[in-house]
């Protein structure tokens, strides 16, 4: 919904800048700077971001923060989208108005719309696991079809009642759905716990567990073991266990001489096995 809105407000830009200021078609593009900024500058804080959604208490199950903690950061990101659009809404006309003040409304909206795109996705993939491309598969169709669609309503809206309640309408509706990532950082555990497509990845990801630890078990019991060849046939032998052997026949005397021949052996053995 809100990559709708936000192709829709770029409808914007070039009636703005080009059909009111009269600026150029290659001056108009200048005026996205403000949203490449504030874009930019989501990465720049990747850091900090990280380390807030780390602060978050961890998952009994995971021991990772839970995806709802990705959801704290759409939250701020929520905040920030409408107060960026309402800011240029306001701004952008008159021409009396300096053009950097809704090229620099561009910064708190372009800096919501990243981080609302990168950390809600964030939030799918971590939800749903191995379902994951499925989800953000799902997630890109959904957003394909509004952002194709809806900015196509954008020109007749900015012609009919001005940029400056276009823009206003758009603002208030993203205001409208501020709450929605609110309550998937307030409910999402308890939403999660009610699909039964996150039931069942649970149950997956435990049963793949369960395999791994068995299949750790059985290693570790041949773990330091050697395959040796006698004349009763093969048999596998324990090198440790065999070296301790040895290493108790050398506090007997006379006999540190065939301890130290069994020792040998064995370390033959170990050889022949690893090559």
């Amino acid at each position: 919904m809100i990559l709708g809105i936000l192709y829709l407000c770029f409808v914007a830009y070039p009636i703005v800048f080009t059909g009111i200021r009269g600026w150029t078609i290659a001056m108009s593009g200048l005026a996205f700077v403000g949203v490449g900024i504030g874009s930019m500058s989501i990465i720049i804080l990747e850091p900090a971001i990280r380390r807030m959604i780390n602060s978050h208490k961890p998952d009994p199950e995971t021991g990772e923060p839970p995806p709802e903690a990705m959801m704290s950061i759409v939250c701020i990101a929520a905040c920030l989208t409408p107060i960026g659009q309402l800011w240029f809404a306001w701004t952008c006309v008159p021409k009396s108005i300096h053009w950097a003040a809704p090229i620099a409304a561009g910064i708190p909206f372009g800096a919501g719309n990243t981080a609302v795109f990168i950390y809600a996705s964030n939030y799918l993939v971590h939800s749903y696991g191995i379902y994951a491309a499925s989800a953000m598969a799902g997630n890109a169709v959904m957003r394909s079809l509004l952002g194709g669609t809806l900015p196509l309503a954008g020109p007749a809206l900015y012609a009919r009642i001005g940029a400056n309640w276009a823009g206003t309408i758009l603002g208030l509706l993203e205001v409208l759905i501020i709450p929605i990532p609110f309550m998937f950082y307030r409910y999402g555990a308890k939403i999660r716990m009610k699909s039964s497509l996150i039931r069942e990845m649970r149950e997956e990801e435990e049963r793949q567990t369960r395999k791994r630890n068995r299949r750790a078990e059985k290693g570790s019991l041949v773990k330091g073991a050697v395959v040796v060849k006698d004349g009763n046939g093969i048999k596998i032998v324990d090198v440790d266990v065999e070296k301790q052997a040895a290493a108790q026949l050398t506090g007997v005397g006379g006999l540190g001489k065939q301890a130290d021949t069994r020792l040998g052996i064995d370390a033959a053995f170990a050889k022949e096995a690893e090559v």
